[in-house]
């Protein structure tokens, strides 16, 4: 799979540097793979286009401030991306600093000032962080000074406050996530409303999303068919209601690529409405066999990513005349939005 058949040219002005006001108001391109037919839309009217009685599946995990500004034995300032997805709330975390630290450095909330962790390991940029405070200390700190680690295309003024509710979906409730399902930010209390007039249920998994999400694919990855760990679950009562949906041929739509890789990882455990909480590496890339998936809401996503081969592999199982590619133009030549805070797509 050359990784440059997933590359494209996108015009920089088509970088969303700021979510849509009100969130609903992002654009919707909707593809219907059966009869080849592209409209154009707003998220509002997504209910318009969704089958009566689908199972919309969404992604709860919530994005954490994780980005923390911590101080050396020096007194330098450094900040850590502490990556709180692959986080079990044990004593040793993970992290990636902004500059070099040693080994047995110990790194302190203010200058001078209580330890928080010191450096155990590293490996390449990554380093392994032991906790000098409770874990819910720890988590306490995050949240009251920690900033929310946005992507690093985007280059907005945003407070910290609007950060945090602006890049984290209506319905976000396991805080975990290092970047947000970004599919789902367009969701709101209307566009729920609108669905639940259809019949349109929902159903929740989780999985928090961690930085590997918009890092491109590489040969290793290629190589070994999977991708960077991140933990999920999916409880009792969702994987019944999938189930059923299942069995009743009812559409089952996947809100974003995330919740997509739930429903595929798990489809085993699903399909036998059993609860199931582990780690995905999957990697979904042509061709692939699609178990649970029938439709897809995602966002338009950066050249050479898995997010994009995960894409192609579902047009193609579906037998869509058009392609991947195909789309995109469409969309840029709209002057879609793309990207994090960009417009969205609805393949069905």
């Amino acid at each position: 799979m050359p990784t440059e058949s997933y590359d494209y040219r996108l015009p920089p002005e088509l970088i969303a540097h700021t979510p849509a006001e009100p969130r609903d108001a992002a654009r919707l391109l909707v593809y219907r793979v059966a009869t080849d037919e592209v409209v154009l839309d707003t998220f509002a009217n997504l209910a318009k286009y969704l089958p009566e009685q689908a199972t919309l599946v969404l992604n709860d995990t919530a994005v954490v401030p994780a980005r923390l500004t911590l101080y050396k034995p020096t007194g330098g300032a450094v900040k850590i991306l502490f990556l709180f997805n692959e986080w079990d709330g044990g004593d040793e975390i993970r992290g990636l600093p902004d500059r070099g630290l040693k080994l047995g450095d110990k790194l302190s909330f203010e200058s001078g000032g209580e330890t928080v962790v010191e450096v155990l390991s590293n490996q390449a940029e990554e380093f392994v962080f032991k906790l000098r405070v409770s874990a819910q200390r720890f988590r306490e700190i995050a949240e009251e000074y920690g900033s929310t680690p946005l992507p690093p295309y985007i280059h907005a003024e945003m407070s910290e406050a609007v950060v945090r509710e602006r890049y984290q979906t209506t319905f976000a409730a396991v805080p975990a996530s290092v970047a947000a399902p970004t599919a789902s930010l367009h969701f709101t209390a209307r566009v729920f409303q609108t669905l639940a007039d259809k019949k349109i249920s929902r159903v929740p998994v989780t999985l928090h999303v961690g930085r590997g999400t918009f890092s491109p694919v590489t040969p290793e990855m290629i190589a070994t068919g999977s991708l960077h760990a991140e933990p999920f679950s999916v409880s009792a009562d969702s994987a019944a209601a999938l189930s059923s949906a299942k069995q009743a041929n009812r559409p089952i739509i996947a809100a974003g690529t995330t919740a997509l890789r739930v429903l595929e990882s798990a489809a085993d455990k699903i399909l036998h409405g059993q609860a199931i909480q582990g780690t995905t590496k999957l990697f979904i890339k042509p061709p692939y066999h699609f178990q649970l998936t029938d439709g897809l809401i995602t966002n338009f996503h950066l050249p050479g990513t898995s997010l994009l081969t995960l894409v192609d592999a579902l047009l193609q199982a579906r037998g869509a005349k058009r392609s991947w590619r195909d789309l995109y133009e469409v969309a840029i030549g709209e002057g879609f939005r793309f990207y994090s805070f960009g417009d969205a797509m609805l393949i069905l």
